[in-house]
């Protein structure tokens, strides 16, 4: 399965400057927050794609005017084509505005969520718009990661944990990826191509990874 992942900076070769059928080789867009809705309504109108989505921090206006045909999986669990997918927007509460979460409500919003998790015996990938702390964020107020997401890669073990609002022209050092525990921490920053396989693929998965798949079904101490 081919995974568009876009993030905070609307990508010019998927909007300015489209070229018909550019798209049509994903199967899943994954956004990571901080983009025009009607930039969204254009990718899942342009692909044959479904797309899902996280709020930023900016995305306020979603309320009145919501990207047209994608899915809202802020605060969800889904599965597509075999892959269990996790949603939590929002950045690290900074100042008055939508989308910003304390590090208490960040994980009141995960215990919520850990009877989904749970029955769907663990996380593939997890699409937030902050980073998880000291794995990409950076040390102001505003693009702090949160504690919570550490603690949630190091429970459920997902091998993606894909980020945006720590865009990567900030600096001239700021790393795309970091890795914990053997979950790759992607930040997306305008756009990012993967391939993840779908069920059917996974059939045949080597053994360690079948066990490892069900020691992640049997873990309680999720929070």
């Amino acid at each position: 399965m081919k995974i568009l992942a876009v993030s905070d900076h609307e990508c010019p070769a998927l909007w300015d400057h489209y070229i018909p059928g550019r798209l049509d080789s994903f199967d899943l867009i994954l956004s990571c927050g901080d983009l025009k809705a009607d930039y969204l309504t254009f990718l899942v109108t342009m692909s044959h794609a479904r797309l899902m989505y996280v709020h930023g921090n900016h995305d306020g206006g979603y309320s009145r005017f919501p990207p047209e045909g994608c899915d809202d999986i802020d605060g969800c669990l889904v599965v597509y084509n075999g892959v269990r997918i996790l949603g939590l927007g929002g950045c690290l509460w900074y100042h008055e505005g939508p989308h910003q979460y304390t590090e208490g409500q960040m994980r009141r919003r995960i215990a919520r969520l850990k009877h989904a998790i749970k029955k769907a015996g663990g996380v593939d990938i997890v699409i937030t718009h902050a980073p998880p702390r000291g794995l990409g964020d950076l040390d102001d107020p505003a693009h702090r990661g949160f504690e919570a997401f550490v603690r949630l890669i190091e429970s459920c073990r997902p091998k993606y944990f894909l980020h945006g609002h720590v865009h990567l022209n900030y600096g001239p050092a700021i790393p795309r990826e970091h890795e914990c525990g053997g979950t790759r921490i992607i930040n997306v920053s305008e756009r990012l191509e993967l391939d993840y396989p779908a069920a059917a693929d996974r059939a045949a998965e080597p053994e360690w990874m079948s066990r490892r798949r069900k020691e992640d079904r049997s873990r309680s101490d999720f929070y």
